[in-house]
């Protein structure tokens, strides 16, 4: 398969990441639908579509007819067989929890066209460990967006042992056609690369918060004043979700078994709380007046 044989895109999940992803596509040409089981969800998805498109159009980044067509291009439903049976390339973006993927992916190898590649928007979770569920594994892949995915340009394309160079390379296209900037990572590695750095510098601040030597805020300050840095890391966890970052961290740790690995005591108390930063309006930092 070519890129150019690639018309419609499934997504599955249609949280922060998956509602973006499907409108990326659709603004882009591709015939999208978006799929969750949760109806709730699933009508923000769309509540953000006809919301997103005319204010485009308002900032004059896209024409009427633009958006129209756009919006034209994306549908959601409850129904995942009805959202893959068509599909040519699938994106799921669920929680990050392997058993729950395999399950999702055992699900589209049956729903899903034979020729359909298959990739997970994880973050963490390689394909590896998940193409062993279906009978094409050499069509699995990892393809990692970035949050906010109609806005951050870079894409992780993941190559395991079991990706074929095709899938690959579709893969890698697909990202150039959607206006993304992809990077090919030739081996599979925890953390990928943006992660694996970010997670690295993370721990270091989280650290340096839970001893007393620095708060949040100004350890924020230093990495953006003296790193350059276009956010700190405690505000970038509260955009990305602490209760993301409490996810990646329990499942690190039962992949691993090193208490280091485990979350920090901040994280966890935040995560009980149901602190998890932007989306619930309380983080690191207070977002109620916003």
């Amino acid at each position: 398969m070519k890129v150019d044989d690639v018309k419609k895109i499934c997504v599955v999940g249609a949280g922060n990441m998956g509602h973006q992803i499907s409108l990326l596509c659709a603004i882009h040409g591709y015939k999208t639908t978006c799929t969750d089981i949760v109806p709730e969800v699933l009508k923000k998805a769309e509540n953000f579509a006809d919301t997103y498109l005319p204010g485009r159009v308002k900032k004059g980044k896209m024409t009427e007819e633009q958006a129209k067509q756009a919006r034209a291009n994306v549908s959601f439903t409850g129904n995942l067989a009805d959202a893959a049976k068509d599909a040519d390339y699938v994106i799921e973006a669920v929680i990050e929890v392997v058993p729950v993927k395999r399950k999702i992916f055992a699900e589209l190898d049956k729903l899903a066209p034979a020729h359909a590649i298959l990739a997970t928007n994880s973050s963490a979770i390689v394909s590896s460990s998940i193409a062993d569920a279906t009978k094409r594994p050499s069509q699995v892949v990892n393809l990692h967006f970035f949050n906010p995915a109609l806005v951050m340009k870079l894409v992780e394309v993941v190559k395991g042992p079991h990706v074929s160079d095709e899938t690959a390379q579709v893969s890698m296209d697909l990202c150039t056609k959607l206006d993304k900037v992809p990077i090919l990572l030739k081996k599979e590695v925890d953390g990928f690369v943006v992660n694996r750095i970010l997670g690295a510098l993370t721990r270091e601040a989280l650290w340096l918060q839970e001893m007393g030597v620095a708060s949040a805020e100004d350890i924020d300050k230093a990495m953006v004043y003296g790193a350059g840095h276009p956010m700190g890391p405690f505000r970038l966890m509260d955009l990305i979700g602490i209760d993301l970052q409490f996810t990646l961290d329990i499942e690190r740790f039962k992949k691993t078994g090193d208490p280091a690995t485990l979350p920090y005591p901040s994280v966890v108390e935040r995560y009980t709380k149901g602190q998890y930063g932007q989306k619930t309006g309380k983080g690191w930092f207070d977002y109620s007046e916003k």
